[in-house]
């Protein structure tokens, strides 16, 4: 029975047109498609939307808060830093609203309108990963915030997902502004620099705040590819490509209405300081040294917290005084010809041949200290000539032979610390400086200090105050001055209305064709200037040094004091 019914639908089936019984199946199919593609929707939203709620905004990478110390001189001008990573943060307040526009110009223009992603970057990211072709950019700012300060480098599917979830996330419980200062505290520049306000001092040796729109549009072209664009300014050809898409940026600028018509035409490309940077920046070392030590000091805190502190250091130095001191010594090493006054022709016993051997293992060293007299802030401290391969600071730290240097305080009374600094036989240049400057200044004596202030997040953390006491009196002072000019009745007292007063006085250890330390003291009322020449060669032992002669060509005397007069102009001049 019901095998004749089957046969009879079968003969049914048969009767009714294919085309009929096709689309009957196809309808009945379509349906089937539309729930299980409605069903695979619902899914995926489910899914993303627990993945959304499970997924937590991460906190930063230690690298990418690690901040690190500025120091710069007494005018604001960029010394140095120090720290694992050179930046530092800046509130958006900091930032000019045409640079901000800049990088949103440069990177992200929907940036203040999207959702924290680009659907578009994330197909093509997609497509890429699964076809094997190159790594695809162009993501929002939110997104370039999130890869590079919430999550790690690598590139794969997950977690492109993850920084698209935690993206909108972040869009969505913090404001653009914050997200757009994260970014920019964030973002590598090149030259070293993360972070805008390192790429400002690095690119232009300016504040963030001071940037102006030519400026600002360079560093928003430059995040572009930073490790290409980072020679700007000394390789022609990055320049021109960099020249051309800076063009660009302030065009977009101009277009979307953020900078004027008349700030774009009045826009010319701005110039970048050299890189890599030239060799006096090396020698300031030597100052940073000194002022992260005492920062440390007067803060209470080891000298590798204040470098990741993010705190700027303000010193007492005059960084121009000190890259003309730098030159001026230069110009003094290079007429040593490497002779120590022996012509080395006896050698019956070989005593000649080890004279010209210890001419050549002879070191001349150079040291440099200027000091403000009654207050003691040190205005210029030159502590060698190459940081790299002598780190040590002859002016704070080399231990110079005294000879005469202070013969002229034989004839007073001192007391501490200048009590100390006679009965030593090897005084330091800044001490030796500090103690001829209390004689500039009456008989006051100031304790040599290097920073006037320490600043964090622009709240001042410290402030400097000159130590100064009485230690000589009006007689004392005249005496030493007469001491050092070896006439009495030619130098008035330093108290006296001559306010003009200038005194110079060279000394030194040995004398003749022995000398072995030079030292040339020059000051007034403003300002105390030491120069000092030792030379010194290997000791016996291993890394040991002893003090050596004095080239006598040229004069060891006449340098020194021509050195000063050299050093002592450019001083006055700039403090006039």
């Amino acid at each position: 029975m019901k095998h004749r019914i089957r046969t009879r639908a079968r003969a049914h089936l048969r009767r009714i047109p294919l085309r009929l019984r096709l689309r009957r199946t196809r309808g009945r199919l379509l349906r089937r498609l539309l729930v299980a593609l409605v069903l695979l929707i619902a899914s995926l939203c489910t899914a993303a939307v627990v993945a959304y709620r499970l997924t937590d905004i991460p906190e930063p990478h230690p690298e990418t808060v690690t901040q690190s110390t500025v120091f710069v001189d007494d005018k604001g001008s960029y010394l140095g830093r120090r720290g694992p990573v050179d930046r530092q943060e800046v509130p958006l307040s900091q930032v000019p609203r045409y640079v901000q526009d800049a990088v949103i110009a440069a990177e992200n223009r929907s940036f203040r309108t999207d959702d924290g992603v680009s659907p578009r970057a994330i197909a093509r990211a997609v497509l890429a990963s699964l076809t094997g072709g190159e790594r695809q950019g162009g993501s929002t700012i939110t997104q370039q915030y999130v890869k590079n300060a919430l999550l790690s480098p690598e590139q794969s599917l997950s977690r492109k997902a993850r920084e698209a979830l935690i993206a909108i996330k972040l869009d969505r419980t913090r404001s653009k502004d914050d997200i757009l200062a994260g970014y920019l505290n964030t973002v590598y520049f090149g030259r070293g620099s993360a972070g805008i306000q390192a790429a400002s001092r690095n690119y232009f040796g300016v504040d963030t705040r001071n940037l102006t729109v030519s400026q600002g549009a360079a560093l928003a072209s430059i995040v572009n590819i930073p490790s290409y664009y980072e020679k700007a300014g000394s390789d022609p050809t990055v320049t021109a490509t960099l020249r051309a898409r800076w063009t660009w940026v302030l065009d977009a600028m101009a277009a979307s209405g953020t900078i004027t018509a008349k700030q774009r035409a009045d826009a010319t490309f701005p110039a970048f300081r050299f890189y890599p940077p030239g060799t006096t920046e090396g020698q300031r070392q030597y100052m940073i040294d000194v002022a992260a030590q005492e920062a440390a000091d007067r803060l209470g805190i080891t000298e590798d917290q204040l470098a990741r502190g993010g705190y700027t250091v303000h010193t007492t130095f005059d960084l121009a005084l000190q890259d003309a001191t730098t030159e001026a010594v230069k110009n003094l090493r290079a007429g040593k010809d490497g002779k120590d006054g022996k012509d080395g022709k006896d050698g019956k016993d070989g005593k000649g041949d080890k004279e010209s051997k210890d001419a050549k293992a002879t070191t001349l060293h150079t040291a440099v200290v200027a000091i403000k007299p009654g207050d003691g802030a040190v205005r210029l401290l030159y502590g060698g000539s190459d940081y790299a391969r002598q780190p040590f600071n002859d002016a704070v730290r080399g231990a110079v032979e005294a000879g005469t240097a202070l013969d002229p305080f034989n004839k007073v009374r001192l007391t501490a610390p200048l009590t100390d600094l006679q009965k030593t036989p090897a005084p330091t240049p800044l001490k030796l400086a500090s103690a001829y400057a209390t004689v500039a200044a009456n008989g006051v004596y100031a304790a040599p200090y290097t920073i006037t202030k320490i600043t964090r997040d622009g709240r001042q953390v410290y402030t400097a105050h000159p130590d100064t006491r009485r230690l000589l009196d009006e007689r004392d002072v005249f005496m030493v001055s007469a001491q050092m000019s070896k006439t009495s009745e030619a130098i008035p007292s330093p108290l006296a209305a001559q306010k003009t007063l200038q005194t110079s006085f060279t000394a030194g250890a040995g004398g003749g064709t022995t000398r072995r330390t030079l030292w040339s003291t020059t000051l007034d009322p403003q300002l105390t200037l030491t120069v000092t020449l030792f030379a010194d060669r290997p000791g016996e032992k291993k890394n040991t040094t002893a003090p050596a002669q004095l080239p006598n060509d040229p004069p060891p005397a006449e340098s020194a004091e021509e050195t000063a007069a050299q050093i002592w102009g450019l001083a006055t001049a700039g403090a006039g």
